[in-house]
């Protein structure tokens, strides 16, 4: 009881100070960042405010400063990792011209490199919460229609190229490539199968639907 009164108490400070005092954008990342490894270490649902404090080196009430509530503070880290996958993602396949590379690095990219990929990891933690909280669920839908629009932008780019011959309608084949990566991350990232397994299942399927060698590598 103690400790929740100490947190309480702090609170209080904390929204009395709010008022005329900017918040500190690189803190307030800061704060993100320690909610990111909290997340990545002990798994979302053993998440607290009191963990991310401490991994802030930080009071609880200094992190609901910045955040307001501890939901908030989880949304905020979803969506930064959702934005730093798909910027990354997309800057990469986009240096190639040629679309049979573009489509080997989506490939690449879009699997984890193993039990060990922080980035991963954390997005695969926030799969369960989407069942049951409307602004997960939204970030979850746009994050799998950014990634489909990748893989459809690419097929496409083959057909005009003269490489691909589609077994069916680009936005189609797209969502199937996305369902099959987000099927095959939990196998690859709680170590049922190695990524080069993953990537072989996705590079077969690609063959099988473009009518088209990809490329082992990206060079």
């Amino acid at each position: 009881m103690r400790g929740i009164s100490r947190v309480v108490v702090e609170i209080r400070r904390t929204k009395g100070r709010e008022v005329g005092r900017p918040k500190d954008p690189q803190r307030r990342q800061d704060v993100a960042d320690a909610a990111r490894r909290a997340v990545v270490r002990d798994g979302l649902t053993q998440v607290r405010l009191r963990s991310i404090a401490d991994e802030a080196g930080l009071t609880a009430g200094a992190v609901l400063y910045y955040y307001g509530n501890v939901d908030a503070l989880l949304i905020e880290v979803y969506h930064q990792g959702v934005e730093r996958w798909c910027v990354e993602r997309e800057a990469l396949v986009r240096r190639h011209d040629d679309a049979r590379l573009r489509l080997r690095e989506c490939i690449e990219t879009g699997v984890a490199d193993g039990p060990d990929d922080e980035l991963g990891r954390l997005l695969m933690e926030f799969t369960p919460r989407v069942l049951h909280d409307p602004t997960a669920a939204r970030l979850d839908g746009e994050f799998a229609q950014r990634q489909a629009d990748i893989y459809a932008e690419v097929l496409n780019r083959g057909v005009d190229q003269g490489h691909f011959r589609l077994s069916d309608a680009a936005e189609l084949l797209a969502a199937t490539f996305v369902a099959i990566e987000d099927g095959r991350q939990l196998d690859v990232l709680s170590g049922r199968i190695s990524r080069q397994e993953s990537v072989r299942t996705l590079v077969s399927y690609a063959r099988a639907v473009t009518s088209c060698h990809i490329p082992d590598t990206v060079g």
